[in-house]
């Protein structure tokens, strides 16, 4: 995220505030090793294993991992007459993955005769995230995306003072909150439960971040009785990088606002 997104050196609006210009196209490629085990499995099966993977930056986009040829089962890879064109990176052809009655359609893709920009994809191939049942990193189940490198997440308490209103509604209010800086991401505040004045319902809504794990959310009901679906989050159980947040409360939504030493933000 931080190489090809947002201001990064690799995204469409890199900054200015630099005393160096990088030369070449306008979407960039960057291609380096990913030295830990990865694993995906489909339909009970290892369909691929790698030491060797390499993760592929490119300009706006997330980061890709690409793995040699000889460490995907083959068996479980069957080519289809589906091509692509990328001006950077040439003719991409693909297969289905297919393990017993499931298929998914044009799952793996490869570069078998890339630019000669780009020759180190030659005998690299990519796996749809989603096409597989599970990935692991070394042994741990990871969802989302692998973690980049390039990215981090700091999570530190601050005695700022934080308000989250509706209107002129207080929803919430710290002077002791959290606020957790992911690259490339605004600041997000995390409050403790007792911090927020309105009640709070459960939702059934879930989401996943490889950096903070499982993501529960709440609806926002206001005096009055107005609701604001999903407007709050939280990890219960974060991964141990972001324990700081277990139990903590943040807020986003259209009709609320959030003030920090009476800025908004």
């Amino acid at each position: 995220m931080s190489l090809t997104r947002t201001n990064g050196p690799l995204s469409p609006t890199a900054p200015s505030t630099v005393n160096y210009a990088l030369d070449g196209p306008a979407h960039k490629l960057l291609m380096h090793p990913f030295p830990r085990r990865v694993r995906a499995e489909f339909a009970g099966r290892t369909v691929l294993d790698t030491r060797a993977g390499m993760l592929l930056h490119e300009t706006a986009l997330l980061p890709r991992l690409y793995v040699p040829e000889a460490d995907l089962d083959g068996s479980a890879f069957v080519a289809t007459d589906l091509t692509t064109h990328c001006p950077f990176k040439g003719d991409a052809t693909y297969r289905s993955l297919q393990v017993g009655d499931r298929v998914v359609e044009n799952a793996l893709w490869a570069y078998p005769e890339p630019t000669a920009a780009a020759p180190w994809l030659a005998g690299y191939a990519s796996l749809y995230w989603d096409a597989a049942d599970a990935w692991f990193d070394e042994d741990e189940q990871v969802h989302a995306h692998l973690t980049d490198p390039y990215t981090r997440v700091d999570i530190r308490p601050t005695s700022r003072h934080v308000q989250v209103l509706a209107g002129d509604t207080l929803v919430a209010e710290s002077r002791s909150p959290l606020v957790l800086h992911e690259t490339g991401l605004p600041a997000r505040w995390y409050l403790s439960p007792d911090d927020v004045v309105v009640a709070l319902t459960p939702t059934a809504a879930r989401t996943r971040c490889p950096y903070k794990g499982e993501a529960h959310y709440w609806t926002v009901t206001l005096p009055g009785g107005a609701e604001l679906p999903d407007a709050a989050w939280g990890y219960p159980e974060p991964l141990p990088e972001s324990t700081r947040i277990a139990g903590r409360v943040s807020f986003l939504h259209d009709e609320l606002r959030t003030l920090v030493d009476g800025q908004p933000q």
